[in-house]
């Protein structure tokens, strides 16, 4: 069976009207059609897609109308066009570059994962100030010395920088990083890093989930006692 490609739908790149919101929901839309490509389903209706994400159908044609009319009265959506459309509002044919900057528990974590290479970022390199890990390998990529910043990035083109190291270094390190051309931070420090002119940053709290699933558990509980 042939499904329409909906070939004369441009996607419409990504603006400041967007919500929000909708730029929150983008990775979930990818995540969702990536398991149902995975799962050999090639359509899908938006109250199916729905239901799976535990939106409303009215909900994902909205935000996918900021970009383009993707879907077909109906038809549905075309999984494949439509993950393939997506894939390009977020970047991931881009092909960016990235590197992390600490290598302790977590920064060799996520080294060691498929985080990186299943959204079409290409991890390259690795940097610590720890002698016992300068000069290794994680995963095929070697650990650099922090000194060695700044030729490194000058020599290659690197796109986003996965901050995992100490908290008392993360606004040192995101000045060093901005002078040096990085055109993104992933931040893991726990300090907040502010919105600077020319870098876009994405400041994570891992605990923050953690105290929100604590919370409705807590409310379970008092509504259960109630």
């Amino acid at each position: 069976m042939s499904y329409p490609t909906n070939e004369k739908n441009q996607a419409i790149p990504q603006s400041p009207a967007v919500s929000r919101q909708v730029k929150t929901r983008l990775p979930r839309y990818y995540r969702y059609l990536k398991e149902l490509l995975d799962a050999g389903i090639y359509r899908i209706s938006s109250g199916k897609l729905a239901k799976m994400m535990a939106l409303t159908a009215s909900q994902i044609r909205q935000d996918l109308n900021y970009f383009g009319c993707f879907g077909q009265q109906g038809y549905g959506y075309n999984v494949k066009y439509l993950f393939a459309q997506i894939s390009e509002i977020l970047g991931v044919n881009d092909k960016l570059t990235a590197v992390i900057i600490g290598v302790g528990n977590l920064g060799r974590a996520m080294a060691q994962s498929n985080i990186f290479l299943s959204r079409g970022i290409n991890l390259v390199a690795l940097f610590d100030k720890s002698p016992e890990l300068i000069g290794k390998e994680i995963s095929g990529r070697c650990i650099y010395d922090i000194d060695q910043l700044e030729s490194y990035l000058a020599e290659h083109r690197v796109d986003v920088a996965v901050l995992t190291l100490t908290s008392t270094q993360a606004q040192a390190m995101a000045k060093r990083l901005e002078s040096a051309g990085i055109r993104g931070i992933w931040n893991f420090t726990n300090v907040e890093i502010p919105k600077m002119k020319n870098v876009s940053v994405m400041n994570v709290y891992m605990g923050d989930s953690l105290m929100q699933l604590c919370f409705d558990i807590r409310q379970k509980a008092l509504e259960s006692d109630t």
